[in-house]
C-alpha cells in the first residue's frame, strides 16, 4: 500500500479530513502573525539559511571541533554509521550500567533508527515523556507530525486510550483531564527512570554543546534525575559558533507553533560530578544525500514543520498516509534518499504550490526538489507503468501538431457525443475531486485563424504574436 492508498483510506473520513486541515491551517495561520511580529523576519530567515549552508560546507571539520570541545568538557562522543550502529551502542551503554527503565523526550533521529523496538526486545522499558509521544506510543502507533505527534487523533480517542491504559474513567475527553491524567502517570515514570534520552535541536562546534528545545519540562526533567543522559544527534544538527544560536531559535518556535519562544531551551555541555553525558553522532545516509547537489539542501532542516501545517496535501491526508517517520513535503525529499524505490510515490504527493518553500525558515527549495525526484524516478524507470505509457504517448502527440490536432478534434468529438457522466468516468482520477471545465467548441488554433480572418475582412491589421494588443493572450 502506497502514499495514494494510505491518503484515500484517511480522506475516506470526512470530519476527520476536514478539523486535520483547519488544525494545521490554523498553526499555520498562528505561524504568519507570530512573523510578521518580526520586523526583520525575512533578513533572519536569509541569515539562518547561510548559517545552514556554511555548516554543511563544514560539516566534517566542524563535528572534530565539536567531539574535542565536548570532550574536553567531560562528554563522551560516539559516532555511527547507520540505524544499527546507533541502536547497539545506545544498548551496549545501557546494558553496561544495568539500566532496564528509560525515559526519552521527543527525538525524530530515534523513531528514524527504530530505537524503541530494539530497546524493548532486550527488555528494557522506554516511555516516550512528550504528551504527543506518550499517547501514539500507548497506541503502537508512529507519530503523524514531527511537532505535533497526535494531531491525527480526536479528543474521544485520546480519553479511549487513557482508559485502556491508565484506567481513566470512560468517555473523559476534557483536555486538561486527560493532561492531569498522564502527568500523574509521567511522574512516576520519571522518578523510576535509570536513564535519560534527548534528541538535539542544535549541537555547536564552538563550545561542544547541546540544545535541545520543548515545550513541556520534560527534557529538564528526563535529563535531570537520572544520572546518565544519552543525546542523539544527526550529522546536519550542527551549527558552528554560539553566536548563530539567536537567530535560529527565533525563527524555530515562530515558524513550529506561531510561539515568540519555546517555553524550555535547555543547554548542556559537559557532566557534574557522579553524572554521564554520551552523545550518538548518527549519519544513517546523511552523507551520502550531502553529495547530491540538487537534494543536500534539504539537510539544512531544523524540524520545524512549518511545510507540513501549510502543505494542501499532508493537511488533507494525514501524516500517516506517507509511511515514513518524516511525512510531508521535507519527508518527500529525505525518504527517497533512503529508499527510492519504497518511497516513489512521494515527491508525486506534492502540488507545486510552493507555500513549502515560501515558509521554510531556512529557505529550502523544497518544489524544486521534489521535481527532481521526479526527473530522477523518471530516468530510472520507477514510475508506474501506466504512467509511463501516458507520458511516452502525449510526448508523441505533443511533439506532433499534425497529431495534436486530430486528436484535439476526435476528443472534443468524443466529449460531445458521449454522455456527461461517462466523461467524467474517463476522466478520473482527475475527476474524482473537481468537475471538467467546458470544453470549447474549436481548438486555440482555429479560433485563432477565424479572429485573424475577421480582422481582415474589417481592415484591421492581423496580429501575428498573441502577446500584442489587449495584452490578454489566454
Amino acid at each position: 500500500m502506497g502514499h495514494v492508498s494510505r491518503a484515500r483510506a484517511f480522506v475516506a473520513d470526512a470530519e476527520r479530513t476536514r478539523w486535520h486541515d483547519q488544525a494545521l491551517w490554523f498553526v499555520r495561520a498562528k505561524r504568519d502573525a507570530a512573523a510578521d511580529l518580526v520586523p526583520d523576519w525575512e533578513a533572519l530567515r536569509s541569515e539562518a539559511a547561510a548559517i545552514k549552508r556554511e555548516a554543511l560546507e563544514r560539516l566534517p571539520e566542524l563535528w572534530i571541533e565539536f567531539e574535542a570541545q565536548a570532550t574536553r568538557a567531560g562528554a563522551v562522543v560516539h559516532w555511527a554509521r547507520d540505524a544499527e550502529e546507533h541502536n547497539a551502542i545506545v544498548a551496549r551503554l545501557l546494558r553496561e550500567r544495568g539500566v532496564t527503565r528509560v525515559v526519552k523526550s521527543k527525538s525524530m533521529l530515534t523513531e528514524e533508527c527504530g530505537l524503541n523496538p530494539h530497546l524493548e526486545r532486550q527488555g528494557i522499558e522506554v516511555v516516550d515523556t512528550d504528551l504527543g509521544e506518550r499517547i501514539v506510543q500507548l497506541r503502537s502507533e508512529p507519530p503523524s507530525h514531527i511537532v505535533m505527534p497526535a494531531i491525527h487523533l480526536r479528543r474521544g480517542e485520546v480519553g479511549e486510550t487513557f482508559a485502556r491504559t491508565m484506567g481513566a474513567p470512560e468517555g473523559l475527553d476534557d483536555p486538561d483531564a486527560l493532561t492531569a491524567l498522564a502527568r500523574h502517570d509521567l511522574r512516576a515514570r520519571f522518578l523510576a527512570a535509570e536513564a535519560g534520552i534527548t534528541g538535539v535541536n542544535f549541537a555547536v562546534a564552538e563550545t561542544g554543546s547541546l540544545v535541545v528545545v520543548s515545550n513541556e519540562g520534560n527534557v529538564d526533567l528526563g535529563t535531570a534525575l537520572p544520572k546518565l543522559h544519552i543525546a542523539c544527534v544527526g550529522l546536519e544538527k550542527i551549527v558552528p559558533a554560539k553566536r548563530d544560536l539567536p537567530v535560529l531559535l527565533r525563527l524555530l518556535a515562530r515558524s513550529a507553533t506561531g510561539q515568540a519562544i519555546s517555553a524550555y531551551t535547555s543547554h548542556f555541555r559537559g557532566a557534574s560530578a557522579g553524572r554521564e553525558l554520551h552523545v550518538v553522532i548518527v549519519d544513517n545516509g546523511r552523507s551520502r544525500l550531502l553529495a547530491e547537489p540538487d537534494f543536500r539542501e534539504a539537510l539544512a532542516c531544523i524540524r520545524c514543520g512549518a511545510c507540513l501545517n501549510t502543505c494542501p496535501v499532508y493537511r488533507r491526508s494525514g501524516g500517516h498516509s506517507y509511511g515514513t517517520v518524516i511525512p510531508g513535503p521535507i519527508g518527500s525529499v529525505l525518504e527517497p534518499a533512503r529508499d527510492l524505490v519504497a518511497h516513489a510515490e512521494l515527491p508525486h504527493a506534492c502540488t507545486l504550490c510552493g507555500s513549502c518553500a515560501e515558509v521554510c525558515p531556512v529557505r529550502i527549495p523544497l518544489p524544486q526538489q521534489l521535481l527532481a525526484w521526479r526527473g530522477v524516478l523518471a530516468a530510472r524507470g520507477l514510475h508506474p507503468r501506466r504512467r509511463r505509457l501516458a507520458l511516452r504517448i502525449a510526448a508523441e502527440i505533443l511533439s506532433r501538431p499534425t497529431a495534436l490536432r486530430l486528436v484535439g478534434g476526435l476528443g472534443r468529438a468524443l466529449a460531445r457525443a458521449l454522455p456527461e457522466s461517462l466523461v467524467e468516468q474517463l476522466a478520473r482520477p482527475w475527476t474524482r475531486e473537481r468537475a471538467l471545465p467546458p470544453l470549447p467548441a474549436a481548438s486555440f488554433q482555429t479560433l485563432w485563424k477565424r479572429r485573424q480572418a475577421t480582422a481582415r475582412e474589417r481592415g484591421l491589421p492581423a496580429r501575428s504574436d498573441a502577446r500584442e494588443g489587449d495584452g490578454d493572450a489566454g
